[in-house]
């Protein structure tokens, strides 16, 4: 699914549940702007408020006024700034502080009113406009204050210009308030917009059209008109349009932008293909698995869209304060406005303060410090291979205590291989294994494949096979060159001529006693060798438990084999703690029992029968290659079956929360020192924070908290 036919579905979907009588989440300066849940605004970072009424719009409409409100603000900013400067000029601010006067001429002492008036329309009204929504949605928040604040003067400013005082107004003030903070709201959207945006960068993957093979020829149609069944034809640099399977050709493909791993993937026959990935070199034939929603990569939009809607604790926490600065600001500014009325510092002075309180108080940063640094994380993590399905999860992420690993699949490839090889009577150990593979490449049990498979990955050609048999309870048989020569278990060595060596022996009991299969190749009733198999723990769990416990978290392992393998790969690993002979609806008995050891688990699971264990954990982790039904039980799911994965996310999950404080700090701690300055408590001694200045603080607080917020994408996880 292209990111039109997306961007489609989605107004498609809003219009049908608006159509029931559903509820939509709109931006208060955005109104274009229009979720199925709640968030903030991919725009300026604002949270959505609620809104029953859903307008059918086409997308590239959409994107369009998107585009033009950012752009819109830089030039209502431009066109304020210019009418500025004879509102400030024939204001009296200039002759209080350099005694200098404007050139004084008939009408010239209401051109601040003329002027200011402009700029209160023209460049205010959004701010009274987005109020208007939040009020109506019940939500009073930083357009409310802003709205309050400007109105305010102005109302105060027109009527002591009719009442003839024309020199008592605040049109300086207003409007380089509403001046600063069109430039302030335009930096912010601009820092924000290029923070936000995972779901587009992710459409974006998808290529408007495809090439199908039609009548042995490739013909363009639109990504819609493809169906599940239909053979692609993708040229080399192409990007792959759909999920499938590839029938045809060999290639490389760079998913790095789905999976995070960076090198490219050898692809042939039978191989699989992700939708919105890239074709290398080679021309591919693919016939079409998964269409539209159905896909790989509309999974992980879905996901991503899930993850930007629900909220952490802190975010939550956030929107609360947000919300209590809002009504503590309006409580603040009306007891500053009375106290200034009844010391009798003048109205316009009392005015002067409300405004200077209701601007500083702004929770504009308040609001967008942890959203923003939470959809920032939410992007760098499917950029890394993992998704993250519930924001709590990754939150809770930086506390574990211990990972509970299923060992099969995860910590091991899940496939058997060679590890070790005893030669005896053959020429040498690749000879010794040449033997083996010739005869077991007829034979279709998982051992043999493997044995077949070493060989093919030391480049040993097989010999030619004549009279394979299998031996019922034992192994296999075939001439090779006239010799019988004979692969299989413990069971096949009966009536061997030489029988192994004390020293043989001990070597391979030790290694039988780790969980491996001995396999031992004869050529007429005498040995020639043994082969050990086993699960090969794979290189990535090694490095990944090293930097687990660098960091502080210990490692756990469950497992349906016997103590002596579970025993062997804890050893091989490191890993602190194990159970063994685990069935499978024991597994979340296991996770309480760490549990009741009062420590935070995560488990790493990706079956159907991890699914009660992966629930019951407090972080629940599901392998992306597993099934739907651990993935729906997990908070977070990895792309690749890769352990190391599991480090990145507590690495993230802990820079995450540290962003998230650091932007508290700069959102919510100038407040505290400021909201009391703009009152005026220090106006005795000559210190008054004026509206304008207000408004840079509060601008320069938002567009730090969003810069903050960006610095994350330079951090290595």
């Amino acid at each position: 699914m292209n990111h039109h036919n997306y961007c489609h579905q989605e107004h498609k979907n809003d219009s049908d549940s608006a159509e029931k009588g559903g509820s939509f989440y709109t931006c208060p300066m955005h109104p274009e702007i229009l979720e199925e849940s709640p968030g903030i605004c991919h725009e300026c970072g604002m949270n959505l408020i609620t809104t029953s009424h859903k307008k059918h719009t086409d997308h590239k409409e959409h994107d369009k006024h998107a585009g033009h409100s950012t752009e819109a603000f830089l030039k209502k900013f431009w066109v304020s700034l210019i009418l500025s400067i004879p509102v400030v000029i024939y204001s009296d601010i200039l002759n209080q502080l350099f005694e200098w006067r404007a050139p004084a001429f008939y009408g010239s002492s209401y051109i601040p009113a003329v002027l200011g008036s402009i700029i209160f329309f023209y460049g205010g009204w959004i701010f009274l406009a987005s109020a208007a929504r939040e009020l109506k949605a019940r939500l009073p928040g930083m357009m409310t204050l802003i709205a309050v604040a400007i109105g305010a003067a102005y109302i105060y400013s027109i009527y002591v210009v009719l009442v003839g005082r024309p020199e008592e107004g605040l049109f300086w003030e207003l409007s380089s308030l509403i001046t600063v903070m069109l430039l302030g709201h335009w930096i912010e959207m601009r820092a924000v917009s290029g923070a936000q945006g995972a779901l587009k960068e992710l459409s974006k993957l998808i290529p408007d059209e495809a090439e199908v093979i039609k009548n042995g020829e490739p013909k363009k149609v639109r990504l819609e008109e493809i169906k599940e069944g239909d053979i692609v034809f993708v040229r080399p640099g192409g990007r792959i349009p759909t999920d499938g399977v590839v029938v045809e050709g060999e290639s490389e493909a760079n998913e790095s932008m789905i999976t995070g791993e960076s090198a490219p993937v050898k692809k042939s026959a039978s191989s699989e293909v992700i939708a919105g990935t890239i074709n290398g070199d080679g021309a591919l034939k693919i016939k079409v698995t998964k269409v539209g929603e159905h896909t790989f990569l509309a999974g992980i939009m879905r996901l991503v869209r899930e993850a930007q809607a629900s909220k952490s604790r802190l975010q939550i926490l956030s929107d609360r304060a947000a919300y209590f600065l809002t009504i503590i600001a309006i409580a603040f500014g009306a007891s500053a406005f009375i106290f200034w009325l009844v010391a009798k510092a003048g109205f316009g002075f009392a005015v002067e303060r409300l405004v200077a309180v209701l601007v500083i108080a702004c929770p504009h940063a308040l609001g967008l410090a942890v959203p923003l640094v939470a959809s920032i994380s939410t992007t760098m993590a499917a950029r890394r291979g993992f998704l993250i399905k519930q924001r709590l999860a990754l939150e809770l992420a930086r506390k574990i205590d211990v990972v509970l690993f299923d060992k099969t699949g995860t910590l091991t490839k899940g496939e058997y291989g060679l590890t070790d090889i005893w030669n005896v009577g053959a020429e040498n150990e690749n000879e010794l294994l040449r033997l083996a593979a010739s005869v077991d490449a007829h034979s279709e049990h998982f051992i043999s494949k493997a044995i077949v498979r070493a060989a093919a990955e030391k480049h040993l050609s097989l010999f030619e096979i004549k009279n394979f048999k299998r031996i019922a309870g034992k192994g296999v048989s075939g001439q090779i060159d006239g010799k019988e020569i004979l692969v299989g278990g413990q069971a096949i060595l009966e009536g061997v001529k030489s029988p192994l060596t004390d020293k043989l022996r001990g070597e391979i009991e030790i290694e039988n006693k780790k969980g491996k299969t001995i396999i031992y190749a004869l050529d007429r009733g005498s040995i020639l060798g043994a082969l050990a198999l086993s699960d090969l723990i794979r290189e990535e769990s090694r490095e990944a438990l090293r930097a687990l416990k660098e960091e502080g978290v210990r490692v756990a392992m469950i497992t349906g084999d016997s103590d002596n393998v579970a025993k062997w790969v804890a050893n091989e690993l490191g890993i602190d703690e194990y159970f063994a002979r685990v069935l499978p609806g024991e597994k979340s008995e296991k996770v309480k029992i760490l549990q009741e050891k009062g420590m935070k688990v995560a488990m790493v699971g990706d079956g159907i029968n991890d699914a009660p264990a992966l629930t019951q954990a407090d972080l629940g982790i599901a392998i992306g290659a597993g099934t739907n039904v651990a993935i729906e039980s997990a908070g977070i799911i990895l792309v690749r079956n890769d352990p190391r994965d599991i480090v990145k996310i507590i690495k993230l999950s802990r820079l995450t929360y540290n962003k998230m404080i650091q932007n508290l700090f700069w959102a919510a701690g100038y407040n505290v020192a400021a909201i009391p300055l703009a009152a005026g408590v220090l106006a005795f001694k000559g210190v008054l924070l004026q509206p304008a200045a207000a408004a840079i603080l509060m601008s320069l607080s938002t567009v730090i908290v969003a810069i903050n917020a960006i610095l994350m994408r330079r951090k290595k996880i």
